[in-house]
């Protein structure tokens, strides 16, 4: 039983990663005031600016394969950033209903990125040849138990996405620009009269969202994917879930989030598990969103949604 669950766990956390900092871009967009239902259209759009920036540079710069995933990275970080200034837009100065600019930003992302990537290699699929080879981490990895289960055979973009979620319970918890943006999504005619400008918040967090997004995205290409082929197969939406399930907090997202990547891991391996195989794999499929469900039905009293989020300002 150990020696399977040591060798499943790494994979549970290379799912729950790109989850995680999708979701944590979908905290910074709530809490200031902004429904964002384009994560999904975002991450894709990170997803595809990174396999083509990488399948660009693998010939010239091979030699150089990190550098090459760092410029991956950043290509979709920039293009989530840039792209989720449509939703930005639309919701903050237009004024338009924000659940319908995200399922458009989703639309919009799923046809651009397909057909750019059929003029570009000649079919909607972009292949590249190098990926992030996990390795363990020196000494942390032979500690008792928790060695083998979070310090062997990682990836680096696992420790990079949890600097960025420290980092940002620091920035929303610890700091007056992160009480000003989380202001923005409770009462933002309150704020505005104490002088901050909500419109500028706002574009703030959406960007951030897009940006992290796309991060995410990334993340899928390098680490387990090694090919764009137009979908992130729902993971956009399962991040969603995640935040609401998390109760828009970086602590409950995190637990969230590793709650779905543990249970989209065993339902992939439950087949060659004999403990396991006894149960139909799309029991495990299911079980995250049936518990979503359920959470939200037991808790909506309590629920910790910005209470101006979704609504123009």
């Amino acid at each position: 039983m150990w020696s399977t669950l040591s060798s499943i766990f790494p994979y549970a956390i290379a799912y729950t990663i790109p989850l995680l900092i999708t979701a944590l871009g979908g905290l910074y967009c709530e809490r200031s005031g902004v429904t964002n239902l384009g994560l999904e259209g975002l991450m894709l759009v990170g997803y595809f600016a990174c396999a083509i920036t990488i399948r660009l540079l693998e010939p010239s710069l091979a030699q150089y394969p990190n550098g090459i995933l760092a410029l991956g990275l950043v290509a979709g970080v920039i293009a989530g950033g840039l792209f989720s200034l449509l939703h930005a837009f639309a919701s903050i100065n237009l004024k338009a209903d924000q659940v319908i600019s995200g399922t458009a930003i989703n639309m919009l992302a799923g046809a651009i990125t397909v057909y750019l990537a059929r003029l570009i290699s000649g079919s909607g699929n972009v292949r590249i040849r190098m990926g992030i080879i996990r390795k363990n981490i020196p000494l942390l990895a032979k500690i008792p138990i928790i060695g083998p289960l979070f310090f062997s055979q990682t990836y680096w973009t696992t420790w990079l996405v949890l600097i960025i979620w420290a980092l940002s319970w620091l920035l929303l918890y610890k700091t007056s620009f992160g009480l000003r943006l989380r202001a923005c999504g409770e009462h933002p005619s309150a704020v505005e009269s104490a002088g901050v400008n909500v419109h500028r918040m706002r574009y703030f967090g959406v960007i951030v969202s897009g940006a992290l997004a796309g991060l995410g995205g990334s993340v899928i290409l390098i680490t387990y994917s090694g090919e764009f082929h137009g979908t992130v197969a729902g993971l956009g939406f399962l991040s969603i879930a995640a935040l609401i399930f998390g109760q828009w907090k970086p602590l409950g997202i995190l637990g969230a989030t590793f709650f779905f990547g543990s249970a989209t891991t065993i339902a992939n391996v439950s087949q060659v598990i004999p403990s396991l195989s006894v149960v139909p794999p799309v029991f495990f499929k299911v079980f995250p969103y049936v518990a979503t469900l359920i959470a939200l039905v037991l808790f909506s009293k309590k629920s910790a949604a910005p209470k101006a989020s979704g609504q123009p300002f």
